[in-house]
Formats: structure tokens, sequence, C-alpha cells
């Protein structure tokens, strides 16, 4: 009950257990938070844990991440960064920048371009959560806080705060990325193209029930010819029913 209730005091987990039928003292609930290391609650209820933060703001949150990946080009082998934001609640996918170097003045563009319209990822957000990568530039997170968008920056060396999108780079690279031979930018910027489509509209989701991002209707019931839709030659497949 304390560690769900952090503004719960003594007296307050006694209501509520004698409501359970346990009628204790009131030294007893203190000694138990005690040897479980539960402080009283005026220290407790000044912290927020991630989870609650996370379960209060689900609808709030978006995060933001970068990986890189290697493509062939006329200067040899070049590393290319991508910048991406995904929207936890859904975790639909915005890709917002890739490019072989990146600096402050590409981050700024990107928050221009990100808050210039109402149908990018961050419109309706409060909050968005990022590691201490210094791409992330008091501009950038200025820009942003301009419409709203809080920063949370996370603490060192901690990506397991930062899971679902350290899950999509998985996904991205192991699915896709890793397994083609990138000759060029173009090529890259198709592969991510072609996998983000599919990740939305094609690609089952265990973190959300096993069920589409975005469901295509049209292609609901039990009956039709299946039909297999290939892209990237075949790479990700989609199994449908072709509407009568």
């Amino acid at each position: 009950m304390a560690e769900q209730n952090r503004d719960w005091g003594y007296r307050r987990i006694l209501g509520a257990l004698s409501n359970l039928g346990y009628h204790i003292a009131r030294g007893t609930v203190a000694n138990i938070l005690k040897q479980h290391g539960i402080e009283p609650a005026p220290e407790r209820k000044r912290k927020t844990t991630w989870k609650e933060f996370l379960n209060r703001h689900w609808e709030l949150i978006v995060a933001a991440d970068f990986f890189t990946i290697e493509a062939w080009t006329r200067k040899g082998l070049q590393r290319f960064m991508v910048l991406f934001f995904i929207e936890l609640s859904t975790r639909k996918v915005e890709i917002a920048g890739i490019a072989p170097a990146a600096n402050g003045l590409w981050m700024s563009q990107i928050a221009r371009n990100l808050t210039a319209a109402d149908d990018r990822i961050l419109s309706g957000k409060r909050y968005l959560i990022h590691d201490r990568d210094p791409l992330f530039t008091t501009e950038f997170l200025n820009i942003l806080a301009d419409t709203g968008v809080k920063s949370v920056r996370l603490p060192p060396h901690s990506p397991n705060l930062n899971a679902y999108a350290e899950r999509f780079v998985r996904s991205i690279k192991e699915s896709c990325l890793e397994r083609m031979i990138l000759f060029g930018e173009g090529s890259l910027r198709k592969g991510i193209r072609e996998f983000v489509t599919h990740y939305h509209a094609e690609r089952n989701h265990q973190g959300l029930g096993n069920r589409l991002i975005i469901p295509d209707e049209t292609h609901a019931g039990n009956s039709g010819t299946i039909r297999c839709r290939e892209r990237l030659g075949g790479m990700l497949n989609y199994y449908y029913r072709q509407a009568a």
C-alpha cells in the first residue's frame, strides 16, 4: 500500500488495513515500513519512480533516440546517423532525419520541422524522453519547449529507461537493415521507409496484444483469397485476405 500510494501516512494505511479486517498498531506499520526500507510519507511522496512517471503520463510521452548504420558510397563505407521519435502509447514511429553527419544546426532544423505542423508526432505531447547525447542541444530543446514539450533527460548509462526506443532499433536492424547491402543514402532511405511502413501496418506487435499499429479494415474478415505483400524483395512479408 505504501509503495502504490506515496502520500499515505501511517494512519491512512491503518484505515485501509481495517477495511480488510486487519487491526494493528501504528508502531507496527512504522516498523514494517522501516524493515523494508520504505520512508515515511513526507519523504516518500516527494519521489516518483520511473514506472509511476510513465503510467501517469503514458499518452503524453514521446521518446527520441539515434542509431547508426553503414552504407557503401563513392567514398567507401560511410556511417549514417538516423534520428527517430516513438510514441510510447501507440508505438508509432517517425523518422526525423538521416544524415552522414549531424550537428546543432541539423537538430534545430529538425525541431522546427517537428513543431511546424499539427500532424507530427510531437503534436499534443508534453514530454520528450531522451539520453544525454550532446546533439540534443539547448536550442533544440528550447524550440520544443516553446510548443509545450518538456525535456526529460535520462540518467547516464540507462538504456533500459528508454526501452521502447531501444526495441525499435533492434527491430529495424535485425529484421531489415543488417540483412541488406546498402549502396548509398538513397538505398538506406528506401530500406528505412519500407520497414517503417511495414512496422506500422503489417507487423504484429507483441507489446500491443499482437495487434497491428494501424490495421487495414479492408482486409478484415475470414473470407477472400489469401495474398502476400512483399517488401524489399520478400524480406518483409505481410499476409492478408483480398477483399471480395
